[in-house]
């Protein structure tokens, strides 16, 4: 199963962001989390199918209503077997 891990900078905090990719990584069945980080970027990493993984990343590039994605960044995996089921929010 593919994997990703992104950072995702803009006006990322602050508009529901962290919620709307649980919800849409949820949707698609994938494994994972998101979380805000010090720098004002969210950090999320997800697994699953090809296409519910395409599909969450192509939902971050645009962000929930309010947001303003100026940046999506690949970083390295660490773990990936561990994530959780379902998606959760990390504070």
């Amino acid at each position: 199963m593919p994997t990703v891990r992104l950072a995702v900078s803009g006006r990322v905090q602050g508009v529901g962001f962290r919620w709307f990719v649980r919800e849409r990584a949820r949707r698609w069945g994938l494994a994972g989390w998101v979380r805000n980080r010090p720098d004002g970027t969210v950090e999320l990493a997800a697994s699953g199918s090809d296409e519910g993984v395409r599909a969450l990343v192509d939902a971050v590039r645009s962000g929930p209503p309010g947001a303003l994605v100026d940046a999506v960044e690949s970083l390295p995996l660490d773990d990936a077997d561990q994530l959780p089921q379902p998606f959760t929010v990390l504070r």
